[in-house]
């Protein structure tokens, strides 16, 4: 039997994608908390189990799920990233630290158990658990990190946004000179978070906190709108099946046969 990885392939779209989620992620949990605290908490926590539960009961990848989840868990990381800091008043730097150090113990636990963490190897309900844990702490540390420079250093929403801006092309420039591509993946990944969110903090709030004032509800519900189209095309063209952009590295223990032939870890 072949199954194809229940994940995305990544390219260009992939990366625009999820800096969107994380954008709204930010912007929506500021907006609900700022509404509702028991909203924010239904919406977050409830939104996030509801998608999970869908997405690792279904047998194979569709965008408008896996999105969905991908949203649903940016909004959950921002609530438990930013939890510890208001009910126990930890200085972001040290939430970064526990998350940082979460992160490597999932990913080790991940290599030793399946020997591989390409994302592309996502053809069982464990590696899929593996990796749905990882995206969440993924999302958690990036935005105490994001919070850690923006609060914390004093740097703003504006240098932060350079900061990462220029931090995310390093895992590309050193996979360029030999970096394994999967080790480039999960760190882009980690720093889409904290630079979507500080893109989306710039945009949302007041001049006092060095923000433009759109207002955390306009830029939660105009990330929505993109989000949506961009999910919808992908749904659409199919443009985002393994496979479609590139090939990988082989998997180097498979847990049953991939649609593909080989593959480029990522």
């Amino acid at each position: 039997m072949f199954r194809a990885p229940k994940v995305p392939e990544v390219f260009l779209l992939f990366w625009i994608v999820k800096l969107l989620t994380t954008g709204i992620g930010e912007a929506g949990a500021d907006f609900m908390g700022s509404v509702s605290i028991p909203l924010a908490g239904v919406v977050g926590v409830g939104g996030f189990f509801v998608a999970l539960w869908f997405q690792l009961r279904a047998d194979t990848y569709h965008p408008v799920r896996y999105w969905v989840t991908v949203l649903m868990v940016a909004l959950f990381g921002t609530m438990i990233a930013d939890g510890p800091h208001v009910a126990l008043g930890t200085p972001y730097y040290v939430d970064s630290a526990i998350y940082f150090l979460l992160l490597c113990a999932l990913l080790t636990w991940w290599q030793r158990s399946e020997g591989t963490l390409s994302v592309h190897s996502i053809t069982t309900a464990r590696r899929e658990r593996f990796y749905w844990g990882t995206v969440l702490l993924t999302f958690g540390l990036g935005t105490a990190v994001g919070d850690t420079t923006a609060i914390n250093m004093g740097l703003g929403f504006g240098w932060s946004i350079a900061l990462f801006g220029v931090l995310i092309l390093v895992p590309f420039g050193l996979w360029r000179l030999g970096l394994s591509a999967t080790a480039a993946f999960w760190a882009s990944y980690v720093l889409t978070r904290p630079l979507g969110a500080s893109v989306a903090d710039w945009l949302g709030k007041p001049p006092s906190q060095g923000g433009l004032d759109w207002g955390d509800g306009t830029v939660t519900a105009l990330g929505l709108g993109l989000f949506a189209v961009l999910v919808a095309y992908l749904t659409i063209t199919h443009g985002d099946v393994e496979g479609t952009h590139a090939h990988h590295d082989e998997d180097p223990r498979p847990a049953e046969p991939l649609a593909e032939g080989p593959h480029v870890t990522t």
